[in-house]
């Protein structure tokens, strides 16, 4: 995340980049939250997978490894950081292609991906940027495509509210204003996703980390639903 063209690098400084990895395993539940977006995503063989703002490349290459047979795409604007990310996929034995590029304007075709996916991402953006964020993730999914979030959720107790704070000092408080109101749901329907919704809380030291889950078009719901999974 590029300073010079408005946005934060990983932990608010370029130099706090190497330490991300470290950082977000001991603070944040990285494992339990990132293991239960991948099993609510229910990626598929052949299936084509996108992570936006993807970071140091934990999620995508969970997601590789949890399902060989699909393809990941990861995105974000922080070339440092998407150095980390390559270098952790080759140790891994991983393929995955890391895309450098904004999330406001995602560089993939129209409905190409089956799940799209974002970890503790949004938080860093702005209202506007949020929205155009939600809706290039809108169009890049296949109709029967699905959003899945993991982020800071809503505070609902003085708790968790204080304990919030370290993290708006340190990425902002315009921006993570949002998440903290539990704004996220109505930022996904507004962007056109239907039956969204918020599929579990999970606390940490920081706050209240939250699931979403979004589809692009109703039926797809429906369908689910008949079959007794949804």
């Amino acid at each position: 995340m590029v300073e010079s063209t408005g946005i934060k690098p990983a932990l608010g400084f370029h130099a706090l980049t190497p330490l991300y990895d470290r950082v977000v395993a001991l603070t944040t539940r990285e494992g339990t939250f990132k293991r239960a977006l991948l099993e609510q995503a229910s990626i598929e063989p052949g299936q084509q997978v996108l992570d936006v703002g993807c970071g140091t490349g934990t999620l995508a290459i969970a997601a590789r490894q949890l399902q060989p047979g699909v393809q990941v795409s990861a995105l974000d604007a922080d070339p440092a950081i998407l150095a980390i990310a390559a270098d952790k996929a080759r140790r891994a034995g991983i393929d995955i292609a890391f895309d450098l590029g904004r999330s406001s304007a995602l560089p993939y075709a129209d409905e190409r991906f089956d799940r799209v996916l974002s970890s503790l991402f949004f938080h860093h953006l702005s209202w506007g940027d949020k929205l155009l964020t939600a809706r290039q993730m809108h169009r890049v999914l296949r109709p029967t495509g699905e959003l899945h979030v993991a982020d800071w959720g809503r505070a609902t107790g003085l708790a968790s509210r204080t304990a919030f704070l370290a993290i708006q000092f340190l990425d902002g408080f315009d921006t993570t204003g949002d998440n903290v109101a539990g704004l996220l749901p109505v930022l996904f329907g507004s962007a056109g996703f239907r039956h969204v919704e918020e599929t579990r809380r999970i606390p940490t030291v920081f706050g209240i980390v939250s699931l979403y889950r979004a589809l692009k078009r109703g039926p797809a719901l429906r369908q689910r639903s008949a079959g007794g999974t949804a």
